[in-house]
């Protein structure tokens, strides 16, 4: 008796042991017993996909990844996985890629607040049915782990929203919409067959291999461009891939998690002072001035009308969707996906966006737009990869954060 409750004590004990760093977490994940399941991953290639490619490998999943012909392959040549040709729009491809799949996480997307009605819904609606047709067939299927958006929601001020609040169906851009429609896809499919959907609304992802959202900020950054709108103290819904990734991960392997939907964003949301200050700051650059909020709504009319009516191909400087990143207070509750879940964002804001920076560094995508001279920023010696994020912490010298405020949606890949 006492030999079985000294081992109670001590397996209590360790039980409760925090991780310190996330090669802790990494290293247990990955010793985990390998499911033996075969997991298909559409957009692979992508910032979220790459990353889901590699942890999914690492716990012993039968991997394989769908990318187009056009993708960029370099990103999953090191790993232990299945690449896969197809594409959303061809169903005779997808029912190749979903043979004999038991898992999907469909990460792919046509992103973007500037694409046409017909491209977002050709990508997102269309292309999600195709691949639910698709998966329904191979006979095999038992989750499917849908990744959303925060973006789904009404553009206004959001306090802890949940996911009680329904979707905005009339969204501000073709994006939001085509998300929106989708979500309402995959909840026609439950109520036809039952299919095994989890939906994961993330918000502005960011952290390594991300090529879209942080590098257009750096660029109007480093070129003085760049100007806060109003007092910049709303919050903005920032999530970590590397948190997202862990989402997923919980998702894949959660039953209670069919059938429902979560919102997944950092454990601290940080405000516009703070992540615009955050980049110049690394850049050496003078933090951004503010213009007044009336100001740019009658600018947005402008950029945009002029920009539809020269049939622009390019989103001009600012959009309805950038003034809703810029000014809304997007703070949402991700209490669901704690409850269910288990969900624990382990990356805090400065340190996944001083490895988003240093990754861009390293890419050679800010060359030349840091501050030379005495106080001037440099990137870390530490060298991330966007598969493992590096475990070194960003120095208070270099993110000068000590004086921020802490207070919260990402870019585009059919990858």
């Amino acid at each position: 008796m006492k030999r079985f409750a000294r081992r109670w004590w001590l397996g209590n004990r360790l039980s409760r042991v925090s991780f310190q760093n996330r090669a802790d977490w990494d290293n247990m994940a990955s010793s985990k017993p390998s499911s033996e399941k075969t997991l298909l991953i559409t957009g692979a290639a992508g910032t979220v996909g790459r990353r889901v490619a590699r942890r999914t490998a690492e716990a012993g999943y039968k991997v394989r990844c769908m990318v187009r012909a056009t993708s960029n392959r370099e990103p999953l040549r090191d790993l232990d996985v299945e690449i896969c040709e197809a594409d959303l729009l061809d169903l005779d491809s997808l029912r190749r890629a979903t043979e004999g799949i038991e898992i999907v996480v469909h990460t792919a997307a046509q992103l973007g607040d500037w694409c046409s009605e017909e491209e977002s819904r050709a990508v997102n609606v269309d292309g999600l049915k195709n691949l639910i047709t698709a998966a329904n067939e191979s006979g095999r299927l038992e989750r499917f782990v849908h990744i959303s958006s925060l973006g789904v929601y009404e553009a206004r001020d959001h306090f802890q929203t949940d996911e009680t609040i329904p979707p905005d169906t009339d969204g501000i851009d073709a994006y939001t919409r085509t998300k929106a429609a989708a979500e309402e896809v995959l909840h026609a499919a439950r109520r036809e067959n039952g299919f095994p959907f989890v939906i994961l609304r993330p918000g502005f992802i960011y952290g390594p291999g991300d090529r879209h959202v942080v590098p257009r900020v750096v660029e109007s950054v480093a070129s003085g461009q760049m100007r806060l709108i109003g007092d910049g103290k709303n919050v903005l819904n920032n999530t970590y891939v590397g948190n997202l990734v862990d989402a997923i991960l919980l998702a894949i392997e959660k039953d209670q998690a069919i059938g429902e939907v979560f919102n997944i964003c950092d454990g601290r949301l940080v405000n516009r002072v703070e992540f615009i200050g955050t980049i110049a700051d690394y850049l050496g650059k003078p933090r951004p001035g503010h213009v007044p909020l009336w100001l740019a709504n009658v600018a947005v009319r402008f950029f945009e009308t002029t920009g539809r009516w020269l049939g622009k191909k390019s989103a001009p400087v600012l959009t309805r969707t950038r003034l809703k990143f810029m000014t809304l207070n997007l703070d949402f509750s991700k209490e669901k996906a704690e409850r269910i879940l288990g969900y624990e964002p382990r990356v805090d804001f400065q340190e996944g966006m001083r490895e988003a920076l240093d990754w861009l560094a390293q890419q050679g995508q800010l060359a030349g737009l840091f501050q030379s001279g005495p106080g001037a920023s440099r990137p870390s010696e530490s060298r991330p990869s966007e598969s493992r994020p590096s475990e070194s912490r960003p120095s208070a010298s270099s993110l000068s954060a000590s004086s921020l405020s802490g207070g919260g949606a990402s870019g585009p890949s059919h990858s």
